[in-house]
């Protein structure tokens, strides 16, 4: 059976991300929309998708040769049918929840994301705020299982694609929470307000794409609370808008970590393969250990949503 590539549907809905962000800063610098607009901000969040776009143009080929690579290997070859592609849309957002999570939980790959975390405002361009060396880490190959089943390379890319409009939107605090029914199911700017928290009950939560379904039946998934209002941003805020520094700083904090090692690769393997925070000393700062913190400082929470139970 033969594919032929779709449109890059990233590319066409540009011109609507462009005016909706224009819409969402207006609306807030009018009052009209809840929300917070700083314009450097905001400029280096544009700056930081506009070289996404360049490094993904530019590593598209390779990406797409590794996945026809695999091809070959299918068990079994899915048509393109209507129900096929929501099957596959479905599938792609399960993988999209596990290479999320595992872009949290392990540094290697949190180098790269923490990039699209490192705003402390939380608005339509900090969904444009993406990272600039994401397909060199090889977490794109979360993704082959789902072409040895039979989904073809183009028809993923359009799932995922779409995958990403959808999250476009839910990237804003202009959107309170939505009907119980669509809540329960989708993901949306409530559910993920909470992912780009630092509050201590709101880390490595909702890591949904498009159902947030998967973190409820992973045990991930925290709503927001109306008395714990995000704080959005890193454990460890930047402090400056250059876009080389939200590119690159926790690949340079990684570098000089295993500098200070010495020659001891197994402590540079462990500071890769496990979550950011970890210390091969011992003394580990992740967010196991800053919801453990915050629960000794606050007893009376302890339990609750994204916080452990008191320790005896």
């Amino acid at each position: 059976m033969d594919f032929t590539p779709f449109p890059d549907v990233t590319a066409l809905a540009a011109p609507v991300f462009v005016a909706s962000v224009a819409w969402e800063w207006w609306a807030v610098k009018t009052g009209r929309a809840k929300g917070r607009y700083e314009t450097k901000d905001a400029l280096a969040s544009m700056a930081m998708g506009l070289g996404n776009v360049v490094v993904n143009t530019a590593t598209a080929t390779i990406a797409l040769w590794m996945m026809m690579l695999a091809w070959p290997f299918r068990i079994m070859t899915i048509p393109m049918t209507w129900w096929s592609f929501a099957l596959c849309f479905v599938a792609y957002d399960f993988i999209y929840y596990w290479k999320h999570r595992f872009a949290h939980r392990m540094r290697w790959f949190w180098m790269e994301h923490v990039t699209h975390h490192s705003s402390r405002h939380y608005n339509l361009t900090t969904a444009l705020r993406q990272p600039w060396f994401g397909p060199f880490t090889g977490l794109i190959l979360v993704g082959l299982p789902l072409v040895w089943l039979g989904f073809h390379p183009y028809v993923l890319a359009l799932a995922g694609g779409l995958n990403l409009i959808y999250q476009f939107w839910i990237h804003t605090e202009a959107v309170d929470k939505m009907p119980r029914w669509f809540e329960s199911v989708m993901n949306t700017p409530s559910h993920h307000r909470v992912h780009h928290a630092t509050n201590p009950r709101y880390l490595d939560t909702n890591y949904a794409g498009v159902f947030i379904i998967w973190d409820k039946m992973f045990g991930t998934f925290v709503p927001e609370l109306e008395e714990d209002k995000p704080s959005y941003g890193i454990v460890k805020q930047l402090t400056t808008h250059n876009p080389i520094t939200i590119a690159f700083h926790e690949f340079g904090g990684f570098l000089t970590d295993c500098a200070r090692d010495g020659l001891r690769p197994w402590r540079w393997l462990g500071r890769a393969v496990n979550a950011p925070g970890w210390s091969p000393d011992g003394h580990h700062n992740r967010s196991a250990e800053l919801k453990q913190a915050y629960v000794a400082a606050h007893p009376g929470q302890a339990g609750q949503p994204g916080l452990p139970p008191a320790r005896d």
